[in-house]
């Protein structure tokens, strides 16, 4: 069996850098590695509805601007399969059986499931959709035979519930799905990057992301209005790195040769952090490298977004093509589901001849 990749985001509007070191910068590195036989990403707006039922249009809105933001990463899709989650009916069908495999009580103690529940303030009325995501979740991972799937610290137990809908699903029917594994950001910084509040997440609705897509006004404004040390208030001060947003994101995007590239008087991230904690070095200095560094990264991919906005029937198009190859993959899953489940009443000729057996004496 070939190593297969499945992965996504909900279309709740555009990316930003968040997403970017959790997940998007390792899927470009994945696609183009050549260790994968196969590659889904799947635009997730069915999952988004779960908590936006009453607002599709933003739903309908944010497609193109996930889709763009893939794109213009470097999302190839001469080699990844870019797919929309609600154009695969397949997956549905998959997560109503596999409902019957998990409880209530499992699904409560889910951590992911709680903590979004919370951030949500679903508590006294969660949408049924919303509470049984993680199932949906394995649907989606199990339909595409994926062995891994690239996602933050924070989806590990989301992962862990489809392992064990798969090892419950394979105990009753046989060996029929198979088993994912998580596959974790290799850089520490980049398991969860802050908001530029130094609030935990990167969340649209605090209003703490750098976009993808921010213009380099838009970029400068936030990196230079990020939070850092509260007691480092004069140049000459000690000042602390750990908890200080502005270091967190150098130690995820800095490299050793921005040093020559844009402050030579740095040889390494280390060195200036060291020259940090001993006072003598400004804020606002470590903030206009931050800002180069970001721009380096950034200039290309706006660049590339502005030519794929220029022919938009395109990207639909590659959606709707990966879309209708998604959903041969999962067609083929769901038969052998059903076939496991002993639920192919038409495919099943000895059944057939059994029950005409039966009747005819």
């Amino acid at each position: 069996m070939g190593k297969i990749i499945l992965t996504g985001d909900r279309p709740t509007g555009r990316l930003h850098l968040g997403h970017f070191v959790g997940s998007l910068r390792r899927r470009v590195e994945l696609q183009n590695s050549g260790l994968f036989d196969k590659i889904f990403i799947m635009i997730a707006d069915a999952q988004a509805l779960t908590d936006n039922a009453d607002n599709p249009e933003k739903i309908r809105q944010n497609i193109i601007e996930v889709a763009l933001d893939y794109l213009s990463c470097g999302i190839d899709p001469a080699k990844s399969t870019i797919f929309i989650q609600s154009q695969v009916a397949e997956l549905c069908e998959l997560a109503f059986y596999y409902m019957n495999l998990v409880t209530v009580s499992r699904l409560q103690r889910n951590p992911t499931v709680k903590t979004e529940i919370q951030m949500r303030n679903f508590e006294t009325s969660i949408p049924v959709g919303f509470f049984t995501y993680p199932i949906s979740q394995a649907s989606d991972i199990t339909a595409f035979r994926a062995t891994t799937v690239p996602a933050g610290e924070d989806q590990q137990p989301m992962i862990e519930q489809a392992r064990e809908i798969v090892r419950r699903f394979n105990g009753i029917y046989g060996d029929t799905l198979v088993e994912p594994e998580i596959l974790l950001p290799d850089n520490a910084a980049c398991m969860r990057l802050p908001g530029t509040d130094g609030k935990a997440k990167m969340s649209k609705s605090l209003g703490n992301c750098i976009y993808l897509s921010d213009t380099s006004e838009e970029v400068r404004k936030r990196v230079m209005s990020m939070y850092t040390d509260p007691d480092h208030i004069r140049v000459e001060d000690p000042g602390k790195v750990e908890g200080n947003t502005v270091f967190t994101y150098l130690d995820a995007f800095c490299r050793p040769e921005h040093f020559a590239q844009y402050w030579p008087d740095y040889s390494s991230l280390d060195e200036l952090k060291a020259h940090y904690m001993r006072g003598g070095l400004g804020d606002v200095k470590v903030k206009k490298f931050l800002y180069a560094i970001l721009e380096e990264l950034l200039t290309p991919i706006r660049e590339r977004r502005k030519e794929w906005e220029k022919d938009i029937p395109a990207v639909f198009d590659i959606l709707k093509r990966g879309s209708e190859a998604a959903r041969e993959v999962a067609a083929g899953t769901l038969a052998d589901v059903r076939r496991a489940m002993r639920i192919d009443y038409f495919d099943d000729a000895e059944l057939i001849a059994e029950q005409s057996r039966k009747f005819q004496g």
